[in-house]
């Protein structure tokens, strides 16, 4: 009788079945590390269109108010480099653009070219840190918006009077940069660590 319960103790038994799709998604802990930062890349992408368009949209002064996403796409572009921040900025401009947020489909175009042409200069000419990001996102801002006034005025949707409101916009952005910087950067350490696998 012990023996018989011994016996029925360690008898084989075969692993549950698991869907066949799930079979294909194992991931390896980079790669779990790397959805993961992309995951809160997007999430920090959707909350501040969130709060640019239920709260900071309705806040105006001197008759401008501000442009957080492209401001958000830029800091994360240049956080991650020319390579990996180019795909981002076209990524994140065309779900910019779905969303209904984007001045036309212009700023697609015009946020991918201008983030990967400040991760290259920064790159090339400047050292990593917080000043260096703030000027290139600066520098990307206020072409933006001139790009934007252009855009604008070429298609009759603005006037020259709003020519002073384009760069008011891009310096009331720049003064949330302080925020998105350590936020953005605390998001893109995630996945530092190479493993070797």
């Amino acid at each position: 009788m012990p023996g018989e319960l011994m016996a029925k103790k360690h008898v084989f038994r075969p692993d549950k079945h698991r869907l066949k799709i799930v079979n294909h998604l194992i991931l390896t802990q980079k790669q779990r590390k790397q959805v993961l930062k992309w995951g809160l890349c997007t999430l920090f992408l959707v909350l501040i269109s969130v709060v640019q368009d239920v709260l900071l949209s309705r806040v105006r002064l001197f008759g401008a108010t501000t442009e957080l996403i492209p401001c958000a796409i830029f800091v994360i572009a240049i956080l991650q480099g020319p390579q990996t921040g180019s795909v981002f900025a076209l990524v994140a401009s065309l779900f910019y653009l779905f969303s209904g947020a984007a001045p036309g489909i212009y700023s697609m175009v015009t946020i991918t070219f201008l983030a990967v042409g400040v991760t290259m200069f920064r790159q090339v000419f400047l050292q990593e840190g917080f000043f260096s990001c703030l000027l290139c996102t600066a520098g990307a801002m206020v072409a933006y918006e001139l790009l934007n006034f252009v855009f604008g005025l070429v298609l009759g949707l603005v006037t020259l009077s709003r020519f002073y409101g384009f760069f008011i916009t891009a310096g009331l952005t720049l003064v949330a940069v302080p925020v998105i910087y350590p936020l953005a950067k605390a998001i893109d350490r995630i996945g530092d660590q190479a493993w070797n696998e």
